[in-house]
């Protein structure tokens, strides 16, 4: 396995293990080779005013495995409760598609990998609650 490659901005944080980690003037690109490691970049996480809807509340869920903030155990029955409830609601082929991704992720505590693919369930999300909100 070739381990996960970050790239990132000039002075982008990312927070690995519990460390935060400032980039340089320049772009670049950083191979993590340890299995497992709790990665979270600091410009997508989501801060506690803003779980205000359900795909968010189980993103969060899985950003607190990643910043170490909650242990995995304690969590892996909520997300997976969290994801199934999602999955009763969000119908359609490419939801089913993340969730299912999600679900394994998290059943193989790759909990960066749940993350991407529940935070690609924001925007469907954000459409569908535009839509249900009266004018």
């Amino acid at each position: 396995m070739s381990g996960l490659v970050l790239k990132l901005g000039p002075k982008e944080r990312v927070l690995i293990n519990g460390a935060v980690i400032e980039n340089g003037d320049r772009r670049t690109r950083l191979a993590i080779k340890t299995p497992n490691a709790n990665i979270l970049r600091l410009r997508d996480a989501i801060h506690p005013e803003e779980v205000n809807t359900p795909v968010r509340r189980v993103c969060y869920m899985a950003q607190l495995v990643l910043s170490g903030d909650s242990l995995p155990e304690d969590l892996r029955p909520q997300l997976l409760r969290g994801i199934e409830q999602l999955s009763q609601v969000l119908t359609d082929h490419d939801s089913r598609t993340q969730l299912t991704l999600a679900t394994h992720a998290v059943l193989t505590a790759e909990y960066y990998q749940a993350l991407k693919a529940l935070r690609s369930l924001l925007p469907r999300e954000e459409r569908l609650l535009a839509g249900t909100r009266p004018s």
